[in-house]
């Protein structure tokens, strides 16, 4: 083991080497007793920190390092025991303090990491804040430009002046090199360059509809960038060297198809798009954002609603003048129908008063020269002389009612009258035409028949008298009959039809008067027109008996003025007719005044066997004289 030289052999002092190990102890010693004092320091100073246990207890343990090294200084020489148990004290409770030290460490980093990743949270989103504060700002800035963009745009109701103040104000906000808008031509086979904001448009500067290009702007609702190559953006020649500018093209909606007529513009566009081009700056590395083709969709779409507006105001201005045209013509074509209504109502009265007058005094003399003693062969021409001269006295008068039932001026005259002697009335003025061609008349009032009524007694009168006519002269041979009922309040929905709708009260009551006669009757075919002016019957059976074709007519229009209806009925040709009207009239309370004018209708007993059916017995006697003082009297 002597000559072993794996054992170090023991070291003898170097008063140099202690030198330095003595100097560094004192600056180690010196920087730990430091170290505290900057915690303490940076402690006292913060406002909020969650660990100033730990610092406490971090400092405690640099403090008890530096007095380890402190008194370290003494053990490089001779020293007392008392050092080294002050060395030994010093050196466990730093031991202690450390361990505790390192083992708290070990719970305080991941809460330190998680701090970190807070702050980290923190800063991303304090950074996407910044990023939506942003694009509010740009959404502002976009807004303002719009608002200004639209009321720019809508200051006119000009189409022309619309695009061409779009293509400016959208020059001016975003800085563009060029702008310009392409429409659909006639056709609808190409685009055609209508506006542009600095340069001249090219004669004939077309491109065809259905490039690709187009077709990927027609295809979508956003503003699209599009190669600098593309026929839409060569707008203008650029000589030399540049930097290819970027170019952007949306679509615009013609909400409305009319054209502007530039050109050879269709009446309705083949397309319902048009399309704008915006082109930056060349020579410059500017590039389109995401906030400046959202204004540019947004101009598209109020530059559509604006030219719809447009084109509304246009039409609506083509419509007022051809209203002030026709409100012109329907001026002129009224002065002239009142110059005719003035003529026609100049004719009348004449006819009135230089054709009636002359017509009644024949009627009348030839109504009492066939009360004189005549020979039949005088006789018979008198009797075709009055014959044609009623004709005629019916035609004018005919043709008077209906003038003023057509010009409306003709208004009904209601009174209280006498409800029978109406009928007896018609029944002398029908008895003796009736005699003459032997045909047997009878009336029939219904028990429960006013007296008396209020209404338009001539014109009852003369509807009654006109059917009554009517049925004398197409009646060969038979009867005629003449019912005259109230109907019963349940009995009136039977009458209903589109055009009348009877309602009972207790102020009027509805009057049915039934005409029977066994004449030449009308065929199926010909019952819708029986009601028409001037027309005729076209079978066989009553083609004979000719007339002025507007009796039915006036009838009509008289029972439509008393609230009525009036219809026919017939099974046939050569199996008579029946005509009925129900009409309205008010309920009269004084009957006295009525009660002796009346010369009494009776009921016919069953020993009248002439007669067929129920029927009236009338004064035959002069009938013919009553007739031509009715005559005279008018």
């Amino acid at each position: 083991m002597d000559g072993c030289d794996c054992i170090e052999p023991l070291w003898p002092t170097d008063d140099l080497l202690v030198k330095y190990q003595y100097i560094s102890d004192f600056f180690i010693a010196l920087a730990y007793f430091s170290i505290p004092l900057e915690l303490i320091y940076f402690v006292k100073k913060s406002s909020f920190f969650p660990y100033r246990w730990v610092l406490i207890q971090f400092g405690a343990f640099i403090v008890l390092c530096g007095a380890t090294h402190l008194i370290n200084l003494w053990t490089f020489t001779t020293h007392t025991k008392t050092v080294a148990i002050v060395m030994t004290i010093a050196k466990v409770s730093t031991a202690v303090v450390s361990c505790a030290t390192a083992l708290m460490l070990v719970h305080i980093i991941p809460d330190l990491l998680s701090v970190k990743t807070r702050e980290l949270f923190l800063k991303n989103k304090a950074e996407e804040l910044d990023r939506e504060m942003g694009l509010i700002r740009t959404q502002e800035e976009t807004g303002r430009h719009v608002r200004m963009l639209t009321h720019e745009i809508r200051s006119t109701l000009d189409r022309h002046t619309i695009l061409k103040t779009t293509l400016v104000e959208l020059g001016r906000t975003l800085g563009l090199e060029e702008c310009a808008l392409w429409m659909p031509s006639r056709s609808g086979s190409s685009l055609q360059l209508s506006h542009t904001l600095r340069h001249q448009i090219t004669v004939g500067s077309s491109v065809p509809i259905n490039l690709p290009v187009v077709n990927q702007v027609f295809s979508s609702n956003r503003a699209i960038i599009i190669p600098h190559t593309s026929p839409l953006a060569r707008i203008r020649q650029l000589a030399g060297r540049y930097v290819p500018p970027e170019v952007a093209a949306v679509r615009v909606p013609l909400l409305h198809l009319s054209n502007f007529q530039i050109n050879d513009w269709p009446e309705l566009s083949a397309k319902s798009f048009a399309i704008m081009v915006l082109m930056l700056p060349s020579d410059s590395a500017r590039k389109w954002h995401v906030h400046e083709l959202e204004l540019v969709e947004v101009v598209a779409d109020q530059v559509a609603v604006a030219l719809s507006h447009a084109a509304i105001l246009e039409e609506s201005m083509r419509a007022r003048d051809l209203l002030m045209e026709q409100n012109v013509a329907l001026d002129l074509a009224r002065r002239e129908a009142e110059m005719a209504i003035r003529a026609r109502n100049d004719f009348l009265a004449v006819m009135n008063h230089e054709m009636r007058t002359p017509m009644n005094a024949i009627i009348a003399l030839s109504s009492l020269l066939l009360e004189t003693e005549l020979t039949p062969e005088q006789r018979l021409m008198v009797e075709t002389v009055l014959k044609s001269s009623n004709l005629l006295a019916t035609l004018i008068n005919d043709v008077l009612d209906l003038s003023k039932l057509e010009d409306g001026s003709l208004e009904l005259e209601i009174k209280a009258f006498n409800l029978h002697a109406v009928f007896k009335e018609v029944m002398s003025f029908i008895k003796p035409i009736a005699s003459i061609k032997r045909l047997s008349v009878s009336v029939m009032l219904a028990p429960d028949l006013p007296l008396s009524a209020i209404g338009d007694e001539k014109r009852l009168m003369q509807t009654i008298l006109n059917i009554s006519g009517n049925a004398v002269k197409f009646t060969k041979e038979g009867h005629i009959t003449l019912v005259a009922s109230v109907v019963k309040a349940d009995s009136l929905r039977e009458f209903r039809t589109p055009e009348f709708h009877p309602v009972a009260s207790d102020d009027h009551f509805y009057l049915k008067v039934q005409v029977k006669d066994t004449g030449c009757g009308i065929s199926p075919q010909d019952l819708p027109h029986v009601f028409t002016k001037f027309a005729h019957p076209q079978s066989g059976g009553n083609r004979g008996f000719n007339g002025s074709g507007l009796g039915l007519a006036i009838c009509k229009r008289f029972v439509s003025l008393m609230g009525g209806h009036i219809w026919l009925d017939s099974e046939g040709t050569g199996r008579g007719c029946t005509a009925t009207f129900v009409i309205k009239l008010g309920v009269c309370d004084n009957t006295n005044t009525y009660q002796q004018q009346l010369i009494p209708l009776v009921w016919p007993s069953s020993a009248d066997s002439d007669l067929s059916g129920p029927k009236a017995l009338l004064d035959g006697k002069g009938s013919a004289s009553l007739k031509s003082r009715h005559i005279m009297y008018k």
